[in-house]
């Protein structure tokens, strides 16, 4: 079940500084300002703080400490401004741990069927097992921080108030390719790896938002994509390497491997996430949560108050 959702919400009637601060473009710099700076600040407190921790123990505390501090931000101001002020990221229910696990699920399956073909292809061989030594760091970095602070940023603050001022199209493709090109200084990347990411990762996790209005599905999407490559099939995650359960190699062409950079960026994935992405994107259509632009809904609920008044 998705979250209750009304595609065609219309402002609310406010006084005018409520409006401003309500109006799509101001509500998206106010939230943005608020997670640089309060995100910004707590988390370089934390790197100056001493803790009584090995580095293994640090590195556990600040992924969670960071993701716990997006979850704050996002709970005390996006549901409170904006035209639409609804929560996205329930911290209880069924629906929470639904989505998580059906984000895990499909997204470790998605990635085991990625990397099944690249092998099949010549481009992944598997040399005996691995070291895992890098466990920690896919689950807690790579895994819970990057999924829950990533998704808060791109899909719970900039499409959320690109959707509310351009329409859901609009929002998925500009998030896209935010999302991918901000991997553009990752290790080993490339202008077509930042492509790909855009497309196939951008797309499947922005769909899943749409359809489920929910944070929990491209978090749990992120979560179990990163931690799959990278800590089952020891392939590369967003082109920093990783020490998984099995040890392996890219083979071939860059272009069915992936390269350096990890499966993410061989056209296997491209075709096979950005599929995955389409039929999110699909169901959501089908599902009625398509947002029409913030002056395409205005001028409706012009309409409609003058047809009330006839």
């Amino acid at each position: 079940m998705t979250e209750s959702f009304d595609p065609d919400f219309l402002p609310r009637r406010a006084p005018l500084w409520r409006q401003v601060i309500d109006f799509p473009l101001i509500a998206l710099l106010v939230s943005v300002a608020a997670f640089a700076i309060v995100f910004g600040g707590l988390t370089y407190l934390f790197t100056i703080i001493d803790l009584p921790l090995s580095e293994s123990g640090t590195m556990a505390f600040n992924a969670l400490v960071g993701s716990a501090i997006a979850i704050a931000i996002y709970k005390l101001v996006v549901p409170r401004i904006g035209t639409e002020r609804r929560d996205y990221l329930r911290l209880s229910g069924v629906a929470l741990w639904r989505w998580l696990a059906i984000g895990i699920g499909g997204a470790a399956v998605l990635m085991t069927v990625i990397v099944g073909l690249i092998a099949l292809l010549g481009g992944y061989t598997v040399s005996g097992m691995g070291t895992a030594q890098s466990w920690l760091e896919i689950v807690f970095v790579a895994g819970i921080q990057a999924a829950v602070i990533e998704e808060i940023a791109f899909r719970g603050i900039l499409f959320r108030y690109l959707e509310d001022l351009g329409g859901s199209w609009f929002a998925l493709a500009a998030t896209s390719a935010l999302f991918g090109f901000a991997h553009i200084a990752n290790d080993n990347a490339t202008w077509f790896s930042s492509l790909a990411i855009s497309v196939e990762a951008g797309v499947m996790l922005g769909a899943a938002y749409m359809l489920s209005r929910s944070l929990w599905l491209p978090i749990g999407l992120h979560f179990g994509w990163n931690v799959t490559q990278g800590l089952v099939w020891d392939v590369p995650v967003s082109g920093h390497a990783v020490d998984g359960i099995v040890k392996a190699h890219p083979a071939g062409p860059a272009l069915i491997s992936g390269g350096a950079f990890g499966a993410e960026a061989s056209v296997v994935a491209l075709i096979l996430a950005s599929a995955a992405g389409i039929w999110l994107a699909a169901k959501a259509v089908r599902a009625g949560h398509i947002v029409r632009p913030w002056w395409v809904r205005r001028r409706m609920a012009m309409q409609e108050a003058q047809a009330s008044q006839v």
